[in-house]
C-alpha cells in the first residue's frame, strides 16, 4: 500500500493509540512528523517524543493521559494532499475558541497557530487537536 499522506497517518495512528489507552507508539521518522510530534508534547498533548534507530528511524511517541482519559479528545488532519488549506495571518484559525491548537507549517517552520498569529505568519494548516 503507497502512503500518499504520511501525516494523516501518523495522526490516525496516534488517535487509535490513545483511544486504545496505549502507552506508547511507533510511527516511521520524518523531520515534520518530529517537529508536529514535539509541539504536541509542548503543549502537554503528548508526554514524550524520541527518535529510536532500528535499521531505520522511528519516532517513539509517548501518549499523555490526565486523570485516566487522553489528552488529546480530537485530533484531525485539515490541509489534505487532495485539498491543501493554507491561512493568512488574519485567517489562522481558532481551535475551540482558543482552547485547542493548530498547527502551520510556515516559512519559519512548523508551529502552532498561536505563535504564527503572534509573529504575523501565515501558513498551510496541518492538524486541529484539542
Amino acid at each position: 500500500m503507497s502512503m500518499t499522506d504520511p501525516i494523516a497517518d501518523m495522526l490516525t495512528r496516534i488517535r487509535n493509540a490513545s483511544m486504545a489507552r496505549k502507552e506508547e507508539l511507533l510511527v516511521p521518522y520524518s523531520k515534520i512528523k518530529f517537529a508536529i510530534a514535539k509541539i504536541l508534547e509542548k503543549e502537554k498533548y503528548l508526554k514524550e517524543t524520541a527518535v529510536v534507530e532500528n535499521g531505520f528511524k522511528e519516532l517513539k511517541i509517548k501518549l499523555q493521559y490526565i486523570n485516566k482519559k487522553p489528552a488529546i479528545s480530537s485530533i484531525k488532519r485539515i490541509s489534505k494532499a487532495g485539498r491543501r488549506v493554507y491561512a493568512r495571518k488574519e485567517e489562522l484559525p481558532r481551535v475551540l475558541g482558543g482552547y485547542g491548537l493548530a498547527i502551520v507549517s510556515t516559512s519559519k517552520g512548523v508551529m502552532t497557530n498561536k505563535e504564527a498569529r503572534q509573529l504575523g505568519l501565515g501558513g498551510e494548516v496541518i492538524c486541529e487537536i484539542y
